[in-house]
């Protein structure tokens, strides 16, 4: 991971002085069980490393207009590691005010950006259609500064996570990176298989640091196109349904692509691929 030729978005003043806020107000449009497929993977892949942390807290930045994704989180984690806590972040105050009666215990809400305000140093950090609105020279900057806020690595546990990345209005497709203190690790595709057509219809989600990379020459592109190939060679097995479709497809794209997990998740109708695989060529 590098930050060159990128800057940090916008800072301005906390009103309560202090830290400025690092971000910029974006739609913080969101919906109820929005970020299921991502809530689910993080519990099951970074569950452990949370359940074995002193402080398993989590942060939930860039929730949005309410409050919902926070709490699914905390819900969703609390299965894998009952200790966990969630801190909502959230850059406009308004939404922060809003959030408040919502506050139980193991989560509470609190005004930020980048900076990520909270004591600490999270095991999670989760950014969901964050920096989808933003442009692409930021988001090394963006990443390099949140994972320098993560839980470092030491003994069993590989440090804090963070999961960027970007999803429909209804959770059905969901693209996401997941990052360690060190910087990107892997890129999951995540979908309702019932809903799909061919793997390369979850270009629209990638996150903002693969969708404008989805071009010949460039290794995303050649993923997604190598994957349609596998999906439509695996056409016999539509007669299975199309869990059984997606898991020869990807079971033939082992032999090329570095895809880091195994049927269990593929089941799931996901695919997770070591990022140095797919990231950019320049």
């Amino acid at each position: 991971m590098t930050a060159r030729a990128a800057t940090l978005p916008n800072s301005r003043l906390r009103s309560s002085g202090g830290t400025p806020v690092v971000g910029t107000v974006t739609r913080g449009t969101t919906n109820p069980n929005r970020l299921r497929r991502m809530d689910r993977w993080i519990a099951a892949t970074h569950g452990s490393d949370l359940r074995r942390a002193a402080e398993p807290l989590a942060i939930d930045l860039g929730y949005g207009a309410a409050p919902w994704t926070a709490v699914e989180l905390l819900g969703r984690l609390r299965t894998a590691a009952p200790r966990t806590r969630v801190i909502g972040v959230e850059i406009e105050p308004e939404r922060v005010a809003a959030a408040r009666p919502y506050e139980r215990e193991g989560l509470t809400f609190r005004h930020g950006g980048f900076e990520v305000p909270v004591p600490g140093r999270p095991m999670l950090i989760r950014a969901a259609n964050v920096l989808r609105q933003y442009d692409e020279a930021e988001v090394a900057a963006v990443w390099e500064r949140l994972c320098a806020r993560l839980a470092p690595a030491g003994g069993r546990s590989r440090g804090g996570l963070l999961v960027e990345g970007t999803c429909d209005e209804i959770g059905r497709r969901h693209v996401w990176v997941a990052l360690g203190p060190e910087g990107p690790r892997t890129v999951t595709f995540a979908t309702r298989l019932a809903s799909l057509e061919r793997p390369s219809d979850l270009a629209e989600r990638l996150p903002k640091a693969l969708i404008h990379r989805n071009v010949p020459g460039e290794p995303v592109h050649a993923f997604l196109r190598d994957f349609d190939r596998a999906w439509a060679a695996a056409a016999p097995y539509a007669s299975y349904g199309a869990r059984q479709r997606w898991l020869r497809a990807v079971r033939d794209l082992t032999a090329d692509w570095p895809v880091t997990d195994g049927p269990v998740r593929w089941r799931q109708g996901e695919v997770t691929v070591a990022w140095g695989a797919l990231a950019p060529r320049s």
